[in-house]
């Protein structure tokens, strides 16, 4: 969980909406888990990390970004926070930026999602975004892999007190 420490900011006691993301029990690699509080002690989204690398890298970060979340405010042409924590926990330090986007619609389920897929100038990293009905914003930043409609089937809500800290 190093990845994600601020050093400014209370730890929060946990987030007060659900976490979409893979279940952890179904994932066979290592995974990882943050919290992103702020000054308050609140928490401002959470961050899952799946590594399938045997601890050399991750594969894939998902985040949830309530609405109101510093993370969300990104200008133009800025990375995301779940592709600037990818690059960093992968020891990569070049400049990336998005070059362009692109509305999907896909199907999760019943629920029609309207899919962000991000162009960045990084080609091994997929990015997509979509965004909830509770206005949480998902983000899914994989590396060296192509993100696909199955992997929306595998996202399911994992309950907020799964990330309690007590």
């Amino acid at each position: 969980m190093s990845f994600l420490r601020r050093r400014s900011a209370a730890t929060p006691a946990g987030p007060d909406f659900d976490v979409l993301a893979m279940d952890p029990g179904d994932w066979p690699g290592n995974l990882g888990a943050g919290l992103l509080p702020a000054p308050d002690g609140s928490c401002q989204g959470v961050f899952l990390r799946y590594d399938l690398f045997g601890g050399r890298g991750p594969a894939m970060i998902i985040g949830n970004l309530p609405e109101g979340s510093p993370a969300r405010d990104l200008s133009d042409g800025q990375i995301p926070f779940e592709v600037a924590q990818l690059l960093a926990a992968l020891e990569n330090d070049e400049p990336v930026e998005v070059l362009d986007t692109e509305d999907v619609p896909v199907m999760q389920g019943d629920n029609l999602l309207i899919v962000r897929r991000l162009k960045l100038s990084e080609s091994r990293i997929s990015c997509v975004q979509f965004d909830r009905s509770d206005n949480v914003l998902v983000t899914i930043a994989s590396w060296d892999r192509p993100i696909t409609d199955d992997l929306y089937a595998l996202l399911k809500p994992l309950p907020a007190e799964l990330f309690q800290q007590g």
